[in-house]
């Protein structure tokens, strides 16, 4: 959910052109990382689970790529390319973990 709302703020300044474009994409990638989880621990299914999870490791890649390319079209400055890079990084290791933690009890 941190991610998200990082991904709110730094896109708060993008062009207005963009609002349909970057600005859309990197918001709806980033919140819909957390909303994939919550709907697959909701479904009360271990498999389900892990699905969701991985769909969420998707939307992750999705949002780092928008997050490189809203950095070489200066849309970011590199300190926020590099923060919001790193937040994903911690978030794709959480999810890499609990998908493996899941397996391990199948």
């Amino acid at each position: 959910m941190e991610l998200a709302l990082s991904c709110y703020t730094a896109t708060k300044n993008f062009p207005s052109s963009e609002i349909y474009g970057l600005t859309s994409q990197i918001r709806r990638s980033s919140s819909s990382i957390p909303a994939n989880i919550a709907e697959g621990y909701g479904r009360e299914h271990r498999g389900s689970f892990v699905q969701f999870l991985r769909i969420s490791q998707g939307s992750l890649k999705e949002l780092e790529t928008h997050v490189i390319l809203s950095g070489k079209l200066e849309f970011l400055e590199r300190p926020g390319v590099e923060n919001l890079l790193a937040q994903a990084e911690e978030v794709g290791k959480m999810l890499r973990a609990m998908i493996r933690s899941l397996q391990r009890k199948q």
